[in-house]
C-alpha cells in the first residue's frame, strides 16, 4: 500500500516502501545542482477560495447527526489510502463511503485523508487532515510517483479544501497528535484504512496500560478489548450506515443522475451488439461499452459489471466477462454508473440478442417482470421491507410450480421448512442503494430487513430465474437460461416511484429497444 507523502512520522514507512519499489530502476538526477534547477523559475501560483461545494451543507447536517449519536466520544473516519495492484502500480483509489458522506468530499478526494469529529461541550468540531500538497523547493514534486506533483497533477492546498468543503483542515502530520490523545472514547470506522486503525488500535492499548500502572484498590476495574469486535467501533459504523438509509435532497438528485447516465449506458451497449457477436469475447465487448460511458458521464462504474450471455447469464456474479455473444442468446447485463459524488445506480435488463426472444425465453422474463410487478405492488411507506421480497416470491413460487419443476405445491414450498422455488432464485429480491450499491450493509436488521419503509429511501427490486445449463430438474428448453430485471426505486408518500421507468421493462417493449438500436446502425 503506498501512501502520499514524506514529510511526517505518520507517513514515512509507506513512502519508503513506495521508493523501495522503483529504487533498481530510479534515474532521477540527485544533485543538488539539478535540485536547484528544477525548484526555479516557475511561475507564481495564484489560488482563488473555491465556492462551498453543493453536498458540503447537506454534509454538516450529517455530521451533527453521527455527533449527536456520539456525545464524548472522538470519532475518526479515515478516506482510506492507494490499495496495491502489482509492484508501484496501484488501483485508482475511492475513498471509504462514510468518510465522502460525512466531507462531501468525492471522486476528488486526497488519498490517506481522514475526517476527525472532536469532542467539545456542545458536540463535536470536525477537521479533515490530509497531505497538503509539496513546495516546490522540496525534492518530493518530482521525485516521489506516488504523490509528487510531476506524476500526478497538482493536489489542493489545506485552504482550498477548507473552503471548498466549509471544514477545518489541517496537514496529515498533525494527525499524530490525535494519536497521541487517543483514549476509550475514541473509536475509528475500522475497516476504512488498516494502517489508521492499527495505530488507533496500539494507542488504546498503550492507554490502557498506563491506566493499569496507576490504577489503585480504590479504583473500579479497567479493561480495554480492541479488534474486529470492538463494540464502540462497531456503533459508529452502524451509525454512519443507518444515516443513509434516508436520503435527502442531494442524495435523491444524485441517484436520478446516476440513473439517467447508466440508461445511455445500456444503450451503447445495445448498439455494440454486432461488434460483441463477432468476436470471441464479445461479453467483454458488452462490459468495455458500459465502461466507457461510465467513466465519460461519471467517475467509474458502481461495480463489477455482469455482462453474461448464455448461460453465464444463470450464474449471479458473472464478472469475468469473457464468453461469446452468440444470436439466440439473452444477455444479462447487471451494470451502474457511478457519479463522481460516488451515488451508483444499480440496474439489470435481460435482453435477446437477436432481438426476439424465443417462446421458452419470453415466458421465463415475463415470469420475472410478474414478480417484479408484485414487489412494486407492496412497497410502499410502512410496509416491511422484507414483505417487498416476499411478494416477488409468491409469484417465483406459482410460476415454477406451474411448469412442474417443483416437488411441491407452490403453497407448500412457501413453507419455511421447504422453499424448494429458491433453488432457482437464491439471492434477495432488494438492497438498499446509494454511495454503495449494497448500501447502509452495517444497519442492525431490524432497520433493514424487518425495517419499515420510509419516504426517502432507495433500493433495488430485482427479482430472477435462474436455470443452470446441468440442472437436471427442469426441462432441457429452459436449461442454461438466466434472467434479471432489476430496477431501482425511491419510497415516496404514497408508494414508491420507478427512478429507472425510462428503461424498457416488457417482453415486447425489450424487444422493439433491441431492434430500434440496431437500426440506428
Amino acid at each position: 500500500m503506498s501512501t502520499n507523502s514524506t514529510d511526517t512520522s505518520t507517513t514515512a514507512p509507506a513512502d519508503e516502501a513506495e521508493a523501495d519499489r522503483n529504487a533498481n530502476r530510479s534515474t532521477t538526477p540527485g544533485s543538488e545542482g539539478f535540485k536547484e534547477y528544477i525548484g526555479s523559475g516557475w511561475a507564481e501560483r495564484t489560488e482563488v477560495a473555491p465556492p462551498l461545494r453543493e453536498p458540503a451543507a447537506y454534509a454538516a447536517r450529517r455530521r451533527a447527526r453521527v455527533s449527536a449519536a456520539h456525545p464524548g466520544q472522538r470519532l475518526v473516519i479515515p478516506a482510506g489510502d492507494m490499495k496495491q495492484r502489482s509492484n508501484d502500480t496501484d488501483y485508482p483509489f475511492r475513498a471509504h463511503s462514510a468518510f465522502a458522506h460525512l466531507t462531501g468530499w468525492g471522486s476528488d478526494s486526497e488519498p490517506g485523508a481522514v475526517l476527525v469529529l472532536e469532542p467539545t461541550d456542545d458536540g463535536h468540531d470536525a477537521t479533515v487532515y490530509f497531505r497538503e500538497r509539496a513546495g516546490r523547493d522540496s525534492s518530493e514534486f518530482y521525485d516521489n510517483p506516488a504523490i509528487g506533483e510531476f506524476w500526478i497533477g497538482p493536489r489542493p492546498s489545506l485552504a482550498h479544501v477548507a473552503a471548498d468543503l466549509g471544514v477545518a483542515t489541517r496537514g496529515l502530520g498533525d494527525f499524530d497528535d490525535v494519536v497521541a490523545g487517543v483514549d476509550t472514547d475514541t473509536v475509528v470506522i475500522r475497516e476504512a484504512d488498516a494502517a489508521v486503525t492499527e495505530r488507533i488500535d496500539h494507542a488504546r492499548i498503550r492507554y490502557a496500560a498506563e491506566r493499569a500502572v496507576s490504577h489503585n484498590a480504590a479504583d473500579a476495574p479497567f479493561s480495554l478489548e480492541v479488534g474486529h469486535e470492538h463494540e464502540p467501533d462497531a456503533a459508529l459504523a452502524r451509525t454512519c450506515s443507518e444515516l443513509r438509509l434516508v436520503k435527502d435532497d442531494y442524495e435523491v438528485e444524485q441517484m436520478r443522475l446516476a440513473v439517467a447516465a447508466t440508461r445511455d449506458g445500456f444503450d451503447d451497449v445495445l448498439a455494440a451488439l454486432p461488434r460483441a457477436s463477432a468476436v470471441q469475447r464479445g461479453e467483454r465487448v458488452i462490459e468495455g461499452a458500459f465502461q466507457a460511458r461510465a467513466r465519460l458521464d461519471g467517475n467509474d462504474v458502481g461495480y463489477g459489471s455482469i455482462a453474461a450471455a448464455g448461460p453465464h447469464a444463470t450464474i449471479l456474479h458473472w464478472t469475468r466477462n469473457d464468453g461469446p455473444v452468440a444470436p439466440g442468446d439473452l444477455v444479462l447485463l447487471d451494470a451502474g454508473v457511478e457519479l463522481d459524488s460516488y451515488y451508483t445506480a444499480d440496474i439489470t435488463r435481460t435482453f435477446p440478442v437477436s432481438g426476439t426472444f424465443t417462446e421458452v425465453q419470453r415466458r421465463v422474463y415475463e415470469a420475472v417482470r410478474e414478480a417484479a410487478d408484485a414487489a412494486f405492488a407492496v412497497a410502499r411507506p410502512g410496509a416491511i421491507f422484507r414483505e417487498v421480497h416476499e411478494a416477488a416470491m409468491e409469484v417465483i413460487a406459482r410460476r415454477t410450480a406451474e411448469w412442474g419443476l417443483l416437488p411441491v405445491s407452490a403453497e407448500e414450498s412457501l413453507q419455511p421448512d421447504n422453499q424448494f422455488h429458491r433453488r432457482y432464485m437464491v439471492h434477495g429480491t432488494s438492497h438498499h442503494l446509494g454511495m454503495d450499491v449494497h448500501d447502509c450493509a452495517q444497519a442492525r436488521r431490524e432497520l433493514y430487513k424487518d425495517g419499515v419503509l420510509e419516504e426517502g429511501m432507495v433500493f433495488t427490486i430485482e427479482p430472477g430465474l435462474y436455470f443452470q445449463p446441468d440442472d437436471l430438474t427442469v426441462p432441457e428448453e429452459y436449461r442454461g437460461i438466466g434472467v434479471r430485471i432489476e430496477d431501482d426505486v425511491l419510497v415516496t408518500a404514497d408508494g414508491v416511484e420507478n427512478l429507472s421507468a425510462a428503461f424498457p421493462r416488457t417482453a415486447d417493449e425489450v424487444e422493439a429497444w433491441v431492434r430500434e438500436v440496431a437500426a440506428r446502425g
